[in-house]
C-alpha cells in the first residue's frame, strides 16, 4: 500500500469514454481511496489531510481522476506540477492513461446519445480528435497506458486488478446462507441451491421442532437416497467456481441453501458444505436466517414440490 511513509498516488486520465470512470469504481473496490474532477491546484492539500477515521488502513493510497473537463486543466502546467510533486521524497506518483481509437468512441457515443464534453454543438468526432491533441502530453509522459479499444468493461476491469491490487493475496469472503423460500429469498445471492427435494424432517413429529443443527435431523436427512450424490456434485460446482471468482477479483460470493421453512434440509446442508469447503481450503461464513422462525404446516404444504409430505 505504501512503502514505509511514502504515500502511492495514482492519477488516472485519458479520453473521455476511453474507461475513466470503470477504472476509478475498479480502484475504489480494490482499496484505493479514489476522487474524480478534483481541482489540480487542491492536490497537494489534499495529499496532506488525514484519512478518515472509519477506515481500518492507516493511509490508503490515493487514485485521482482527471481529464480535459476538469477545472484548470492545462497539460503542460498539470505535468510541471506533478514533476514537482514527485520530487517530494513523501510521495510516489504515476500515472495510468486510457486511450481508444476514435472508431470505436464514435461508436459508444452514439449509442449512449451523450455528447462529447469538447463538441458540444458538433460531431463528435471533432470533440475526439481535439481531446486527443491536448491529452497527448500525458499519453507520451504516462507510467501505464491500457488501450480499451477492444475491451469490454469487465476486460478493463481485470486489467486494472492486475497492475493494481494491493493485497494479490486477498481472499473472497464467501457466505453461506440457509434459508425458507415460503419466507422470500435472500438478498445479494450468487449462487442458489434449492434442497427441496431431500426428505423433509419436517413431516415427523419427532424432529418437527429440531432444526438442521441437531444430529437426528441430519441423520434422517442425510438417509434420502439423493443426498450423498447431491452434496458432491454441489461441492465440486463450489471447488470449481470459487477459485474462479477469486482470480477475476470478486470480492464477495453469497450462496444461497433453499428449502421449504429454512429450518431443516437447508440448515443441514448449509452447515455440512461450509465443513467441506473448510476441509478443500476455504473459509466460508455461515448465516442462518429463518433458524428461529417458527415451524408452520401451512406454509410447508403450500411449498412442498411434489404434494407429498414425505418429500
Amino acid at each position: 500500500m505504501t512503502t514505509g511513509s511514502t504515500k502511492r498516488v495514482l492519477l488516472v486520465t485519458g479520453l473521455s469514454g476511453a474507461g475513466k470512470t470503470t477504472a476509478l469504481k475498479t480502484l475504489e473496490d480494490i482499496g484505493w481511496e479514489t476522487v474524480d474532477n478534483f481541482p489540480f491546484r487542491l492536490v497537494e492539500g489534499l495529499l496532506k489531510t488525514p484519512p478518515s477515521s472509519s477506515r481500518g488502513d492507516s493511509d490508503p493510497p490515493l487514485a485521482l481522476g482527471f481529464d480535459s473537463r476538469t477545472r484548470g486543466f492545462e497539460p503542460n502546467k498539470l505535468i510541471a506540477s506533478i514533476k514537482r510533486l514527485q520530487q517530494n521524497q513523501g510521495y510516489l506518483i504515476s500515472t495510468l492513461f486510457l486511450d481508444c481509437s476514435g472508431g470505436e468512441l464514435e461508436r459508444r457515443y452514439g449509442e449512449t446519445r451523450r455528447r462529447h464534453p469538447l463538441a458540444l454543438d458538433r460531431p463528435a468526432k471533432e470533440g475526439i480528435a481535439l481531446e486527443r491533441t491536448l491529452l497527448e502530453p500525458f499519453r507520451r509522459w504516462a507510467d501505464h497506458v491500457i488501450d480499451t479499444s477492444d475491451l469490454t468493461a469487465n476486460d478493463l476491469q481485470r486489467e486494472i486488478r492486475e497492475h493494481f491490487l494491493l493485497d494479490k493475496d486477498a481472499a473472497t469472503t464467501i457466505t453461506i446462507t440457509s434459508f425458507g423460500f415460503s419466507r422470500g429469498l435472500p438478498n445479494n445471492i450468487d449462487l442458489l441451491f434449492d434442497v427441496r427435494f431431500l426428505a423433509n424432517p419436517f413431516w415427523n413429529p419427532d424432529l418437527k421442532q429440531m432444526t438442521g443443527l441437531d444430529p437426528d435431523v441430519a441423520e434422517f436427512i442425510s438417509k434420502d437416497p439423493a443426498y450423498l450424490e447431491a452434496i458432491e456434485k454441489i461441492l465440486d460446482m463450489l471447488k470449481f467456481l470459487l477459485p474462479r471468482y477469486q482470480e477475476s477479483g470478486k470480492a464477495y460470493v453469497n450462496i444461497g441453501i433453499g428449502c421449504t421453512g429454512g429450518r431443516h434440509r437447508s440448515v443441514h446442508v448449509a452447515e455440512r458444505l461450509s465443513k467441506d469447503l473448510r476441509a478443500a481450503g476455504f473459509s466460508p461464513n455461515v448465516l442462518h436466517r429463518n433458524l428461529a422462525s417458527p415451524p408452520m404446516e401451512a406454509l410447508e404444504s403450500m411449498q412442498n414440490l411434489n404434494g407429498n409430505r414425505g418429500i
